[in-house]
């Protein structure tokens, strides 16, 4: 059975919810952290993990792994077609993890799992919160596990659960934003590729598309498409490289290992905090896949999150201390919706006009070292540094 009480609830155990258990277990809090999943995800989704990221993660004792299971690439380009438009270089970013780790989701959650394990904590799974409710001492959440329902009072209850987030509900915190038209097809596959050392955003009339090599000689592919089949097959997804990709050395797809569809929605929660509760990650902001963000703006939430309940809890700072927590993600996240959403746009122009004019544009700034470098630090999260760090007390 779970504990009757707890300082720290955290429902969902997705690579945030996992994140934040670590940063309290090794501060010396024992979260109860649910999920309603029997198993984590098997599939890789997000498959990039920034430098900032991993900087906030080395605190977690997690980099090694990471590292050694992840594909470190330093190349990003942006290209229409056979033509590079603009190339970073992130070997050069002023950072220890200068690089773009490939890896995918499950292996990053399945590393946290064993960090967490090792500290002496445990996902309940088969767990789902049903109700929550706030109280004097904070709040009452009611579960539905394995061998009947269960309530557990908390002082603090935090959701990693999500867009349609229960503990974001509860909370009774607005998310604010749309959902855009059409959806995108994520595969991933073993392909003959030429491009294998870089990260590539390709440009075309049809639509943008994104390939990214992953371990193993995998290839992870991300396409807008008006109306995509549920799990593309080889042929789909041969059709995409075909229209949007190289033209000289075209790729060749042998297998789909994994293949998925997905609306786009740009969301950001109205608050990050509400008296007793929390959100983070897809909970508190959704976006375009542009960038390979997402999960890296959350788990840096986490870790934000972590430090600050640690604090409070063990008493060296008052409860107005977690105010920090949306002091300085909200803006964060605010931030790469935004850019998120300006590269899904010039990626997905139409018109000819409007292509030959990005297309200009693009090879000019790429032209400049300065446009470069700025645009290396926003897509590795280092221009956002300062909002992913505790003041120390």
């Amino acid at each position: 059975m779970l504990p009757q009480e707890t300082d720290v609830l955290i429902v969902g155990a997705g690579p945030t919810g996992l994140a934040l258990a670590v940063t309290l277990q090794q501060a010396g809090v024992r979260p109860v952290i649910v999920d309603r999943l029997a198993a984590g995800q098997n599939t890789s989704r997000a498959a990039v993990i920034h430098a900032h990221t991993l900087e906030a993660l080395e605190r977690l004792g997690v980099t090694d792994d990471l590292e050694r299971r992840g594909l470190p690439l330093t190349r990003f380009a942006l290209r229409d077609h056979d033509r590079a438009l603009l190339e970073l270089d992130f070997s050069t970013l002023p950072s220890r993890y200068a690089q773009i780790l490939m890896i995918p989701q499950d292996e990053t959650e399945a590393i946290l799992a064993d960090r967490l394990a090792s500290l002496g904590g445990a996902v309940a799974r088969g767990v789902t919160a049903t109700r929550i409710e706030r109280d004097a001492a904070g709040a009452v959440v009611h579960v539905e596990t394995p061998e009947g329902p269960q309530a557990i009072r908390a002082r603090y209850v935090v959701g990693g659960d999500g867009m349609h987030s229960v503990v974001r509900e509860a909370a009774g915190i607005a998310f604010d934003g749309e959902s855009h038209a059409g959806s995108f097809v994520l595969a991933d596959v073993h392909m003959d590729w030429a491009l294998s050392t870089e990260v590539t955003l390709f440009f075309s009339p049809e639509g943008m598309g994104v390939v990214a090599p992953l371990p193993a000689n995998r290839y992870r592919i991300v396409a807008p498409v008006e109306d995509a089949p549920e799990a593309p097959d080889a042929a789909f997804v041969q059709a995409l490289l075909d229209a949007r990709g190289p033209r000289k050395s075209p790729g060749r797809v042998r297998e789909v290992l994994w293949s998925s569809r997905f609306r786009v929605h740009h969301r950001v929660a109205a608050r990050y905090r509400s008296g007793p509760f929390f959100v983070m990650g897809d909970a508190a902001h959704v976006h375009s896949p542009a960038g390979g963000q997402g999960m890296n703006t959350g788990l840096v939430d986490a870790v934000v999150l972590g430090q600050l309940l640690a604090e409070v809890i063990a008493g060296r700072a008052p409860d107005t201390t977690l105010d920090l927590y949306e002091e300085k993600r909200r803006p964060a996240a605010a931030e790469v919706l935004a850019l998120a959403d300006r590269l899904t746009r010039i990626a997905t122009m139409r018109s000819l006009a409007g292509r030959i004019l990005r297309n200009l544009v693009l090879r000019l700034l790429g032209a400049s070292p300065v446009f470069r470098r700025k645009l290396a630090l926003n897509l590795s999260g280092l221009a956002r540094k300062g909002l992913g760090m505790v003041p120390r007390r």
